[in-house]
């Protein structure tokens, strides 16, 4: 079969940067919810064309920054809200409640009905919604705007995800692995630095002071804006058909195969969420250091978190989907396992190990799904990202739980088991071959 650069329609006054490399042939690339062929590009052209395509890639990771800031503000002025509202926990809970339910449940449904009617401007509305709601916080003159502020920030995020993990993928030219890291290594800055920022403006200047985030919320819907022009003029081709690869998966095997990864998101992120939840509270109790000293180690595993998202990725495209499963889920049981009995120096040691491995999994996972189901990246990219904040969300109220009865100890000794079910990567299909054998042929 004659193999031929996959290019896009070039896009006025804009990047024109191909979405798919030489190892897709045309009707995978199709299939993949890429584009239809256009003439190749000269080589000399290809470095200009690649430096704008990671130019794409950036600008939805600022994006992804940008909201996840804003999510993570609303959680971060609570104890702020509950103050000047009066709330007590149940009410902290609604709120909880409502921003998750529009931030995660959504996030497939919406994914699913852009696989069949992309949205390229979706991106800056998505920012847009998020923008009103962080207004409607600061101003709020009651309880149920505080209600409606978290619904519109939850709302944002279930738009902004989907899409944005689409043009990614788009724009890998082939290396979605590394794309699907750099995007969301944008969202670990952001929810990273979302507390920081509330911790030294919000708290210090008032609720009102929640408006100043708009700002960013309005120069992100600007370089979206300007993504959305790129997404749009590279829309496929309406009634183009979608090949069927030659060696799909039967169905039952890919429900299996999303199963399997469903309960390793799970693992995943209820372990994540025990560090990033209760990991101060832990090192405070049980090595007596400051507040100031443990948010120093948060940051350091944080930190850890960032640069494992982005080297996963990287090897992603080296080694394939399966084998950074393999390592970054069951890689972790030795390293968690023995933290609950470290000592203060070591255990700084085994969280930043911890954060390195772990962190690497998401994208592969992600990547591997986006695989097996061609052509259902939104709904994938919604399912995957909205189960990972629901998961994060859920586990922080039932690790709650569990440190009040049992102690915050005893939380890490249950959770050091949770990377064991990185063994069920066994009943992933190996989807590696065809990839690698289109790799050396191309």
């Amino acid at each position: 079969m004659e193999r031929r650069v996959v290019m896009c329609p070039a896009a006025p006054n804009f990047w024109n940067i191909p979405v798919s490399d030489s190892n897709l042939t045309i009707d995978e690339a199709v299939a993949e919810n890429d584009v239809p062929a256009a003439p190749e590009t000269p080589q000399a052209n290809r470095s200009g064309l690649q430096q704008a395509a990671f130019a794409i890639i950036v600008a939805v990771s600022v994006g992804h920054l940008i909201n996840d800031v804003m999510q993570s503000m609303l959680t971060a002025s609570y104890p702020l809200l509950k103050d000047n509202y009066g709330l007590d926990f149940g009410q902290i809970g609604w709120l909880t409640f409502t921003f998750q339910v529009t931030a995660s449940l959504l996030q497939p449904l919406v994914g699913l009905y852009t696989d069949k009617k992309p949205l390229p401007y979706s991106l800056p509305i998505g920012m847009a919604s998020s923008l009103v709601g962080l207004i409607v916080l600061a101003h709020a003159g009651n309880y149920a705007m505080l209600l409606v502020g978290a619904a519109l920030i939850g709302l944002g995020s279930s738009v902004f995800h989907p899409e944005a993990s689409r043009v990614a993928r788009m724009a890998s030219g082939g290396r979605h692995g590394l794309a699907q890291s750099l995007f969301q290594v944008g969202g670990n800055f952001g929810s990273a630095i979302g507390p920081l920022l509330a911790a030294f403006v919000v708290v210090p200047h008032g609720q009102q002071s929640i408006q100043w985030f708009s700002v960013g919320a309005l120069a992100g819907m600007i370089v979206l804006w300007r993504v959305g022009m790129w997404y749009a003029a590279h829309i496929p081709v309406k009634g183009a058909k979608k090949a069927i690869p030659a060696d799909a998966l039967p169905r039952r095997r890919v429900v299996l195969a999303i199963a399997v990864l469903v309960v390793l998101v799970i693992s995943k992120y209820f372990y994540l969420t025990s560090l990033s939840s209760y990991y101060t509270f832990f090192v405070m109790q049980k090595f007596g250091v400051s507040v100031q000293n443990a948010q120093l180690l948060l940051f350091l595993y944080l930190g850890a978190v960032a640069s494992g998202t982005i080297g996963g990725g990287a090897l992603v495209d080296r080694f394939g989907t399966k084998f950074v499963i393999w390592f970054s889920i069951l890689g972790t049981l030795p390293f968690t396992l023995a933290l609950p009995y470290a000592n203060l120096p070591v255990t700084a040691v085994l969280t930043v190990i911890i954060g390195l491995i772990i962190a690497s999994a998401f994208s592969a996972i992600v990547v591997f799904a986006q695989d097996l189901l061609p052509g259902r990246v939104g709904l994938v990219a919604g399912l995957f990202f909205g189960l990972a904040f629901g998961v994060g969300g859920v586990g922080a109220a039932v690790l709650g739980e569990i440190a009040d009865i049992k102690g915050i100890d005893f939380v890490y000794t249950l959770c050091s088991f949770l990377p064991a079910l990185g063994l069920l990567t066994v009943f992933l299909p190996n989807t590696e071959t065809a990839r690698r054998r289109k790799a050396k042929a191309a």
